[in-house]
């Protein structure tokens, strides 16, 4: 009897999250709304590089933090290592194209299939940790890579990193029109997001968020814990590799410091998810479009005011949405859309 109402609960519970997933209409409005979006800067600054890079960095970003949330945000497992992932996908896509000309275009799978299995393995024996301790366990991987990074320079360069030569095709993913590449990430994050909802949709995405709330329940129904969280590492540290050899063949130039840089890689993934809504699926994308840019704006203003005055006002504007913002900006959207349908409805 105790074990029925608790297969109850957890397959009601998941449900109840089910809503909030918006339907194929809506995805397709707002796959157009986004295109649109995407479009738009190109039509309207097609001569300007710096909101170019802004733009590319926002959908890429964006993506990357997708990505990142499904095994954070929809299962709980709050990461702080997926910088290892991005840094493996950066660097297997820039030495295929640099030792065996192949093109990126296919040379972003072989790491991305790599971290799909590595990222399982590397996590497995963190999963009996909960809360901190299991994000302090997945710094450490991070750390390790690191160290690891810099003294292997025959795969990663060491500290002088590599630099991937311009020649521009489109076989190698390079190009003249540096809108090329904004067209790619927005692409990305389009992929990502389906990827999403597409999951949410599905048995996994029910267990996950089953998982999420109560592990002992989730176990007592017969939910296999172990394997949905795998399950979900493997997805989350394959498109995170994805998002990493596409930001290799857009710089050109990547070394251990910038893929293993908590504040540019590790901590940004969380800090657009918390800051978008951490849970939700668009949610992320929020966070990019508001952190990404505002982080780019701020360091052209006030860069040569001094060093880190763009970090303090950033700072400010975060603690001043984690004070009022507790739900991101998904909550703070889906809060005022609860009103006026009660408003409506009244």
């Amino acid at each position: 009897m105790a074990s029925s109402s608790i297969s109850a609960a957890v397959e009601t519970a998941p449900a109840s999250f089910a809503r909030g997933i918006p339907t194929w209409r809506r995805v397709a409005v707002l796959f157009g709304v986004g295109l649109l979006v995407a479009l738009l800067p190109f039509l309207l600054l097609s001569r300007d590089f710096f909101w170019l890079n802004i733009i590319t960095y926002t959908y890429l970003f964006a993506g990357l933090a997708v990505a990142w949330n499904i095994i954070a945000g929809f299962g709980g497992q709050f990461s702080l290592g997926h910088g290892v992932f991005f840094a493996i996908g950066a660097y297997t896509t820039a030495r295929l194209f640099l030792d065996w000309s192949l093109s990126p275009w296919l040379g972003i799978f072989p790491g991305a299939v790599a971290c799909a299995i590595i990222g399982p393995l590397i996590f497995l024996p963190t999963f009996r940790l909960k809360g901190s301790f299991f994000a302090i366990a997945t710094l450490a991987f991070n750390e390790v890579a690191l160290v690891l990074a810099n003294y292997t320079e025959s795969l990663t360069g060491g500290p002088r990193g590599l630099q991937v030569p311009f020649r521009a095709a489109l076989g190698n993913m390079i190009f003249q029109d540096p809108r090329a590449y904004a067209v790619i990430a927005f692409a990305f994050m389009a992929i990502t997001l389906a990827c999403a909802v597409v999951l949410m949709r599905s048995r996994l995405g029910y267990y996950l968020l089953a998982v999420r709330e109560d592990e002992d329940a989730a176990r007592a129904a017969g939910i296999s814990v172990t394997r949905v969280k795998l399950r979900a590492t493997a997805l989350s540290a394959f498109l995170t590799a994805i998002g990493g050899g596409l930001f290799a063949m857009y710089v050109r130039t990547i070394d251990p410091l910038t893929l293993f840089s908590l504040p540019d890689i590790g901590v940004k993934f969380a800090l657009i998810s918390l800051i978008g809504g951490m849970g939700t699926i668009i949610g992320p994308v929020l966070g990019a479009f508001l952190i990404i840019p505002l982080e780019s704006y701020l360091r052209a203003v006030f860069g040569g005011a001094g060093p880190g005055v763009h970090l303090i006002i950033l700072g400010f504007v975060m603690v001043l949405a984690a004070l009022f913002m507790r739900r991101g900006i998904a909550g703070v959207i889906d809060a005022f859309r609860q009103r006026w349908k009660h408003g409506k409805a009244a």
